[in-house]
């Protein structure tokens, strides 16, 4: 912990202190939120937790809106911490459930090569709960190793649509028909996560229609009842429940739907693309987002780089797309403990699907092309599914038009099979969310677990969030046509 922070961090917790006890008035000053952010951010995080607890305890000095900003980075403190558990030792057993023989020196060597992510926090070098796999997916010379005392590991997507496949032809050649699911989802709450007696709130997350690609939504039952569904229009769609907790007793929501998912496609002719005439009808697709979708100066260099001397609009989302795709896939920290996903994904040397998407959208909004966020989760035609985000950009005379860049660039000779997913989507999906960061109907009052996307549920009770690690969820789903 550097001397100098650590001294007026501390200086300030201990002035904020002799405030408390002399009765904090309107005059006294409140510090800057990113002051302490930025501490944060440099890894002091117990003098950071005086600092906020000393301010919280004199609420009446706070803004609500102050208040909830200050409460959310003690939240966040603890979120990072529950992401970054292994000192160096434990890190070592980790790696080591992969490759067995793996040395001090071997791990430190990744560290250098920056595989396996790491984080500074009160002086002490804290690692991912994630490292060990993510190093799978990260250094070729590391997965060889594995592949020496596991020779079938293999750790490639799984989705076959991740490479050419026949879905793709058939949805080029308009072959391709709707396919119609049946999902059954459930989240359940530990035993005395909360007093018994105290009412449960939970939110699962629900299908959106939308036009030619998600329709014919069918509620087949649930456990308890559902209180109410959210509009049809909700940016981000939920079922909402509510329930009892008993001593001793898990508390389980369950339900059970049907939707049919159509696959689309469209082809785009470069030379028939054009700048938009009519800019300020997308302004908020084109603008910058904070604080995930920011044109810092970082990523205008990176983005004329990519861009070159290009100005047809296709070719630029081309390049963009192709750039995007290189970013080595990794299991990502929670969305939450992350200041900026689209920076995140452009400094760190890895991203999950949601981050290389950020950071899509960002790039093509800095270059004049409207995009928007897009998530649910992804099935195939065997039986892989996970949760996954994508997104949409807009063109001119197409319109809005599907993108997924964490399927990428597809290997193939044929062009329209290669850019699929740059102007086109597959029938496996379901859709909860059209956009990120929205509030749900009817609103949290407290934080939630996941405060960009809507993918597992939300839970919570009078007294606070209920986050992962007090209940679970499963998806099971079927084709029924």
């Amino acid at each position: 912990m550097g001397t100098v922070k650590t001294f007026r961090l501390l200086s300030l917790a201990i002035g904020l202190s002799a405030m408390s006890w002399q009765g904090v008035g309107a005059e006294q000053p409140v510090p800057k939120l990113e002051i302490i952010q930025q501490q944060i951010d440099a890894g002091e995080f117990t003098a950071s937790k005086v600092l906020i607890e000393q301010l919280l305890a004199s609420a009446h000095s706070l803004s609500p809106e102050q208040y909830d900003a200050f409460a959310f980075e003690l939240e966040r403190m603890g979120r990072i911490e529950r992401d970054f558990p292994y000192d160096f030792s434990a890190l070592l057993k980790n790696v080591r459930r992969y490759i067995p023989q793996a040395t001090e020196q071997d791990v430190q060597a990744w560290l250098a090569q920056n595989v396996i992510e790491s984080m500074l926090i009160d002086g002490e070098m804290r690692y991912f709960k994630s490292s060990g796999y993510n190093l799978m997916h990260l250094s070729t010379a590391a997965l060889a190793r594995h592949k020496e005392v596991n020779p079938q590991a293999s750790y490639d997507k799984p989705d076959p649509l991740y490479q050419v496949h026949p879905h793709h032809s058939d949805v080029l050649s308009g072959k391709d028909m709707p396919v119609r699911f049946e999902i059954e989802y459930k989240l359940t709450v530990n035993a005395d996560a909360i007093p018994a007696g105290e009412l449960l709130k939970a939110w699962l997350p629900y299908p959106k229609p939308i036009e030619g690609r998600q329709y014919n939504i069918e509620l087949v039952s649930s456990a308890p009842d559902v209180v109410s569904l959210a509009p049809a229009d909700t940016a981000q769609r939920t079922a909402y429940f509510e329930a009892p907790a008993k001593a001793g007793e898990k508390t389980e929501f369950s339900i059970r739907y049907r939707y049919t998912a159509k696959a689309w496609h469209q082809p785009i002719e470069p030379e028939k693309v054009v700048p938009l005439t009519q800019p300020e009808m997308y302004q908020d697709y084109l603008a910058e987002r904070l604080p995930h979708i920011q044109f810092s100066d970082e990523l205008r260099q990176l983005s004329a780089r990519i861009v070159g001397d290009e100005t047809n609009p296709y070719r630029i989302a081309q390049k963009l797309f192709a750039w995007v795709d290189t970013i080595p896939w990794a299991t990502a920290r929670e969305y939450s403990t992350i200041r900026n996903l689209s920076e995140y994904a452009a400094t760190t040397g890895h991203a999950d699907c949601g981050q290389q998407t950020m950071l899509l959208m960002t790039l093509l909004r800095m270059n004049g092309i409207p995009s928007r966020w897009e998530s649910g989760w992804e099935f195939s035609d065997s039986d892989f599914d996970t949760m996954h985000d994508w997104g949409q950009f807009y063109l001119a005379p197409y319109g809005w038009l599907p993108m997924d860049v964490t399927h990428g660039v597809l290997n193939s000779d044929q062009p329209e099979l290669a850019w699929f997913y740059l102007g086109g989507i597959d029938a496996y999906r379901l859709i909860f969310n059209s956009d990120y960061s929205q509030p749900f109907v009817p609103q949290k009052q407290h934080f939630r677990s996941e405060t960009l996307d809507s993918q597992r549920g939300e839970v919570e009770w009078r007294g606070g969030n209920l986050y992962f690690d007090q209940w679970r969820y499963s998806m099971n789903w079927r084709v029924i046509e």
